[in-house]
């Protein structure tokens, strides 16, 4: 014990420690809020805001993949119109996944991210270019 107190009067031991073990801890932590829990709750906003904003006459699929008609609203529950024979089906809103007709929504999961959306614009934009220097060697070709 008398050398364990000895060698930290002198140095040489390492010093801050603690104090960086703290820090790295707060980085995680900061690390793991902005990837996983924020955007977490940016989807369930959103998802809450997409069940508030529901009226009759709308197309909606459950998260099971029931597909219908709004007809009727309360506070907890919307009541689904699902075929030509004017079954009606209740459900929780949280049991619904997506608004839209089914055309609607094959087009949203069709659109890329916002990240890649950046990356589709140039994408034609460069196909252009190639496609207008084809047609110019094609014509000097032609000559």
């Amino acid at each position: 014990m008398i050398q364990i107190a000895y060698a930290s009067a002198n140095g040489t031991a390492t010093t801050g420690g603690m104090g960086s073990t703290v820090l790295m801890i707060v980085l995680m932590i900061a690390i793991f809020y902005f990837l996983m829990i924020r955007p977490e709750n940016k989807r369930k906003k959103q998802a809450e805001e997409m069940r508030n904003s529901l009226k009759k006459g709308d197309w909606l699929t459950t998260i099971g993949g029931v597909y219908g008609r709004v007809v009727a609203i309360t506070d907890r529950t919307v009541v689904i119109e699902t075929s030509e024979d004017r079954v009606r089906v209740e459900f929780l809103k949280s049991a619904i996944g997506q608004v839209g007709t089914l055309d609607e929504q094959a087009a949203a999961q069709q659109r890329p991210a916002k990240k890649d959306k950046k990356a589709a614009e140039e994408a034609p934009a460069v196909e252009e270019k190639t496609s207008e220097e084809t047609e110019s060697t094609e014509k000097t070709d032609a000559e």
